[in-house]
């Protein structure tokens, strides 16, 4: 990343305003401006963060399910301690992590979330496929750990394939919305696909 695009994200209003709430990422404020609007939590909730690192989503789930929820994070990269957040490192298209994950989680999730996004590399239509590839492998999760009523919330990159994964979303919860927060880059081609009321 070019030395004009870190300036430019350091005057950016919504960085600016995650490090000064504490958040360890932009992206913090982008799901918080999500669950402001849409109510992605409640309190106790259990949550499941996949792509967590650097742990930006699992600050705003934490702070919103209060003491008695539950947090779990999983990236592939280390996550640093956050309280009251569980953190495991592992590649989560991998059969063992996820097995692991169900282990540690013990019984359904409210709310099952993902951040995942790939390595860019400069090819739109490779990047598209790569992010809603990711998003599959989390949506055949949430339809195995979520409870009956739970939410799924994952970022995907719009384009060839789009619609599709959002049919196929369609077909295990009540209602799904594409959701684009205002801390989003209009330019981005990013969207967050909000589905709740798992069947």
């Amino acid at each position: 990343m070019g030395k004009a695009w870190i300036k430019g994200r350091k005057h950016d209003r919504y960085y600016r305003a995650a490090k000064r709430q504490g958040y360890r990422s932009r992206a913090a404020i982008k799901l918080s401006q999500i669950d402001d609007r849409y109510a992605v939590f409640h309190e106790r909730d259990v949550v499941v963060d996949l792509g967590a690192a650097p742990g930006g989503w699992s600050q705003v789930a934490r702070e919103r399910i209060g003491p008695k929820g539950r947090v779990i994070a999983l990236d592939f990269d280390t996550i640093a301690p956050i309280d009251g957040v569980e953190a495991l490192r592992g590649d989560f298209s991998h059969p063992d992590v996820q097995v692991r994950l169900f282990e540690i989680l013990g019984k359904p999730a409210d709310v099952v979330m993902s951040d995942m996004a790939p390595r860019l590399s400069g090819t739109r239509p490779y990047d598209v496929a790569r992010s809603l590839e990711l998003a599959d492998v989390a949506l055949a999760f949430a339809e195995r750990a979520l409870t009956p009523g739970g939410t799924f919330l994952a970022k995907v990159f719009q384009g060839e394939g789009y619609r599709e994964l959002v049919a196929r979303v369609r077909g295990s919860f009540e209602a799904v919305k594409a959701v684009k927060p205002r801390a989003s880059a209009g330019s981005s081609a990013e969207i967050y696909v909000l589905a709740k009321g798992r069947l």
